[in-house]
């Protein structure tokens, strides 16, 4: 099992909410997956989705994994990561999904 800090709980939600949503595949990058996460961490996702998301859909989903986590989320796509971002992301994730 790889290292990170999310506990089953939240794993669980995280998971169930973007699978509804159509997730293909789901990694937790940044203080999350170092295993880092302070009191006031958010949850970092890297989401790759079977079919596009508006920006309004992102931010909905969002703000369902927020309420059931009550943690602040920070959703990515896949598609949508910046080269300067994507070697920082890929070297942190930890794929709990897909």
């Amino acid at each position: 099992m790889p290292k990170h800090s999310l506990n089953k709980k939240i794993r669980e939600s995280v998971i169930a909410i973007l699978e509804k949503h159509g997730a293909e595949r789901i990694a937790v990058f940044g203080s999350y997956a170092r295993g880092e996460a302070g009191k006031k961490s958010d949850i970092d996702l890297l989401v790759r989705f079977r079919t596009p998301k508006s920006l309004i859909q992102l931010v909905q989903i969002e703000d369902e994994i927020k309420k059931a986590t009550h943690t602040n989320v920070d959703l990515v796509t896949e598609n949508a990561v910046s080269p300067y971002l994507a070697g920082p992301i890929r070297r942190d994730e930890v794929v709990i999904f897909g």
